[in-house]
């Protein structure tokens, strides 16, 4: 004996079409959302340690400034005096130690105007997270369009 089996092909309706379309889209809808949250934390927790590592990098920075400008004024002064008492040979002692003293802040100003360009703000800007997020940004809207 042959048995036969029929097998009844179900054809989807247009109706079942537009709701597992509209399902899908929800979906696709759902699941961008949830991965422009996780993007969005990413980028966050990235400019995070990207500003703490720029702010460590700046705390010791002023530790080695600090630690050599004292030892470096000790050594300072002692030369001063000694281009004080050079120049005093050749010139009233107080006059010497005016031209020094002039000489020895004006090297002063310009010094402290370098070292605070160098820590201005824009050191610490996260510049990898800003690159990233442009490039997310780009890829949202190809994405989109």
């Amino acid at each position: 004996m042959k048995q036969e089996h029929e097998t009844a092909q179900v054809t989807p309706t247009p109706t079942a079409n537009r709701e597992h379309s509209a399902d899908s889209i929800a979906d696709l809808i759902r699941n961008l959302a949830t991965d422009l949250s996780t993007l969005l934390g990413k980028e966050i927790e990235l400019a995070k340690s990207e500003v703490g590592e720029s702010v460590s990098e700046a705390k010791t920075a002023v530790g080695a400034i600090a630690t050599g400008a004292a030892i470096a004024m000790a050594g300072l002064v002692v030369l001063l005096m000694s281009a004080v008492y050079g120049l005093s040979n050749v010139l009233e002692p107080w006059l010497a130690a005016l031209i020094v003293g002039a000489v020895a802040l004006l090297v002063g100003f310009l010094m402290v105007g370098s070292a605070k360009k160098k820590m201005s703000a824009n050191s610490i800007v996260p510049e990898r997270t800003l690159e990233s997020t442009k490039k997310d940004k780009e890829t949202l809207k190809r994405a989109t369009r």
